[in-house]
């Protein structure tokens, strides 16, 4: 019922990206970048010295520092411990209770620990809009676009894109800076992204360089 232990795998590179349906232009002026569920507990179940997240942290080190230098708000989310049955509904039956009590890896990690000025919302649902103050937060802001990167790709991820479009938000999901149970679960979030709802982009459009 838990998450499962995860093998590493290579990120993908941005040429076995597919090919988005829309072109939409990326604006720093109208965009946030929405930095996912980088908790310790999430980690974990990579295991010790995984290559898979030291190289998906480098990547969104790259980009928080690119975005910061364009003006882009950085947003994280993070769920919370000790989550009532009612707070955390159907995802008990779904994953169990999640973080609980422990306290100690309920932390983003601390090589992307947010700074001062960055905003960290409460993560109730798979979609980051779900419960929470980011939707209108970013209309206060006159902001219409959304970088998403972060774990997990199939599931958080994908599920906040899908919610974004479904608020004329535009989502733009950086390909190789999220990650996910498997190479195949990674590629069929970024599928269903570039057909559906959104537009898949590579860290180097950011300013990440390897």
């Amino acid at each position: 019922m838990s998450i499962p232990r995860i093998p590493s795998y290579d990120l993908p590179d941005a040429s076995s990206f597919p090919s988005s349906k829309v072109n939409w232009a990326f604006h720093p002026e109208r965009a946030v970048l929405l930095i996912h569920d980088v908790q310790d507990y999430f980690l974990e179940f990579y295991g010790p010295g995984s290559q898979l997240v030291r190289d998906l942290l480098q990547r969104i080190q790259g980009i928080r520092t690119s975005c910061k230098q364009q003006g882009i708000p950085v947003i994280y989310t993070a769920q919370p411990i000790n989550q009532t049955p009612e707070d955390r509904g159907l995802l008990n039956d779904m994953w169990g209770p999640g973080i609980d009590n422990r306290q100690e890896l309920q932390a983003i990690v601390t090589a992307l620990a947010p700074d001062q000025d960055d905003i960290v919302l409460t993560k109730w649902r798979y979609s980051a809009f779900q419960r929470s103050s980011l939707q209108s937060m970013m209309q206060e802001m006159q902001r219409d676009q959304i970088l998403i990167c972060g774990i997990y790709g199939h599931i958080g991820c994908l599920m906040t894109a899908v919610d974004a479009f479904m608020r004329d938000i535009k989502p733009f999901v950086i390909g190789d800076a999220i990650a996910d149970f498997s190479m195949d679960e990674h590629m069929m979030a970024l599928r269903y992204v570039a057909g559906r709802c959104g537009r898949v982009i590579a860290a180097r459009d950011l300013g990440w360089q390897a």
